[in-house]
């Protein structure tokens, strides 16, 4: 691994927490998130945030706990767009998001749906936490002494949260939240607490009233900005990181570091990440609108060592877009050049070599690095080839030399997100396909035809046993001797070939198709 005083923000945040909270025979890192719709790639950046900081806490030879917590415990607010069946779903709002069906039919139900497509996700990118489940936790009875504490403290915390509003709370406010056992709705008043476990509450929409005990009900939980530094103090939280609308000031970090310590913790080590938008698209990503790009939609692309990169090699506080434009090619690029400073194939200042050795080591999906480097082929060349070969990745690789084992199960990977970018994101002058003989024959000029006659001789004799700098002087020498323009018959030579003015670098173009290929093609004219 790296030197241990590297300034990868991972390692700096390690040294934090050791130094702040001290030596201990275990830290906990924390995240999580409310399964209100499709769990997206803005929420990914703190679940990868703190995965990095815990790799970079065990880099240091020490134990670290990774919890993630599903709040699924939370009000079903509103029914994201990309929801089936929403009147059904609106139905069930106010109710606890556990309570409401899954309408995909795939999970017990709405919730565990969100969780399940993202706990079957992340072992791919190297993300292996301990979930919670914080539904199944306040239903259990696990929290009712965090309950009755918090209502020990109303007094307090009510000055707390007062000491951030513009508006008083009633005095009638009571830190806890009911969800109704006559509708299962939150649409509910507390009326009293008896001092210990005994709470009463009215049903607002049917007027019933009803006494609960916290130790054994299923109804009662404590509101976010409580919730969160309860469980701080229950879980020994010494790292969590959270979203820019939390840490705002007087947002609910505020609020929970010092609402933390009336239940005896310390409010962890954290810092704020900024949003991520998609290149195209601006603005905060939103689970409840249902407008937005999953994991599984940046790996469609993004291999998942390329998938952490994009995340490791960014500062957290810094906003940034995914892209699926052409931008891939020079992403693809930037983290192949680290893997090549990583293994010494290119030479950098010791200051870079050691902060790209820390980001490559770091973008790994396990703390086991490759052997070696992958097959370095550009991202552009193996998307021209696949679209020689029409997407048919084991013809692909056979055509490549010295690809070892070690690097085949890696360059499949990279092919197929090579080939989902092409038919799926790439614009459209970057696509293209070979003639397969049933597309109509291009108007040439005489002079063009004579042109094309020699191109496919001196593709017969010398493509195969020339490289591309001395195969493109028999391009131009077919355009000298029939006096045809240069450009006039590239484009000439492109439109035989792939129905299309322009295409590839010629000469590595011509190369990297097949010779038979290209004389059945030629032979046309």
């Amino acid at each position: 691994m790296s030197e241990i005083n590297s300034t990868h923000w991972a390692d700096i945040y390690a040294d934090k927490i050791i130094r702040e909270k001290g030596d201990k025979e275990l830290y906990t890192c924390a995240s999580g998130i409310t399964p209100s719709g499709t769990v997206h790639i803005g929420n990914f950046r703190e679940i990868i945030s703190v995965e990095l900081v815990v790799r970079a806490l065990r880099a240091r030879g020490r134990k670290v706990r990774f919890i993630y917590s599903w709040d699924d415990y939370d009000v079903f607010r509103k029914v994201p767009k990309n929801m089936p069946e929403p009147e059904l779903l609106e139905t069930y709002l106010r109710k606890p998001i556990t309570l409401v069906p899954d309408t995909t039919g795939e999970a017990g139900n709405y919730a565990r749906k969100n969780e399940l497509d993202v706990e079957r996700i992340l072992p791919s990118v190297g993300v292996n936490p301990e979930y919670l489940y914080q539904a199944e936790r306040y239903r259990s009875g696990m929290y009712a002494q965090g309950m009755k504490r918090a209502l020990e403290k109303r007094s307090e915390i009510k000055a707390i949260l007062d000491e951030y509003r513009t508006k008083p709370l009633d005095d009638d406010w009571w830190p806890i939240s009911i969800f109704s056992s006559f509708t299962d709705r939150d649409t509910t008043t507390v009326l009293g607490w008896d001092g210990e476990y005994g709470v009463t509450y009215r049903d607002d929409s049917t007027g019933q009233e009803e006494t609960i005990d916290l130790r054994t009900t299923s109804c009662a939980k404590l509101p976010w900005r409580i919730d969160w530094p309860m469980r701080w103090a229950r879980e020994g939280v010494d790292f969590e990181p959270a979203g820019k609308d939390h840490h705002s000031e007087g947002g609910s970090f505020d609020t929970s570091r010092r609402i933390v310590r009336l239940f005896g913790g310390e409010a962890p080590v954290s810092f704020q990440y900024d949003f991520i938008s998609i290149k195209g698209r601006g603005g905060k990503i939103s689970s409840s609108s249902g407008e937005v790009i999953s994991l599984y939609d940046v790996l469609e692309v993004y291999t998942p060592e390329l998938c952490r990169y994009l995340f490791v090699s960014t500062r957290p506080n810094t906003e940034f877009a995914i892209s699926f434009d052409l931008d891939v090619l020079k992403i693809y690029e930037d983290y192949d050049n680290c893997e090549r400073i990583y293994f010494g194939l290119m030479e950098v200042n010791e200051k870079r070599r050691q902060k790209e050795k820390r980001i490559y080591e770091l973008s790994q999906v396990t703390d086991e690095i490759p052997s070696e480097p992958g097959y370095q082929i550009p991202f552009r060349h193996l998307c021209n080839l696949l679209q020689i070969h029409c997407g048919d990745i084991d013809a692909v690789i056979s055509s490549l030399d010295g690809v070892s084992e070690s690097q085949r199960k890696r360059l499949e990977v990279r092919c197929r997100c090579a080939w989902n970018w092409i038919t799926t994101f790439a614009p459209e002058d970057f696509r293209f396909s070979l003639d397969d003989g049933t597309r109509p024959l291009v108007g040439l000029t005489d002079a063009e035809r004579s042109a094309i006659h020699d191109l496919k001789s001196y593709i017969e004799q010398w493509l195969d046993s020339s490289d591309e700098k001395s195969f493109a002087n028999y391009i131009y020498k077919a355009a000298e001797d029939n006096g045809v323009d240069k450009g006039d018959f590239f484009t000439a030579v492109y439109k035989v070939l792939i129905g299309k003015e322009r295409g590839p670098k010629l000469a590595g173009f011509l190369k990297a198709c097949s010779t038979l290929r290209l004389v059945s093609i030629l032979s046309r004219y």
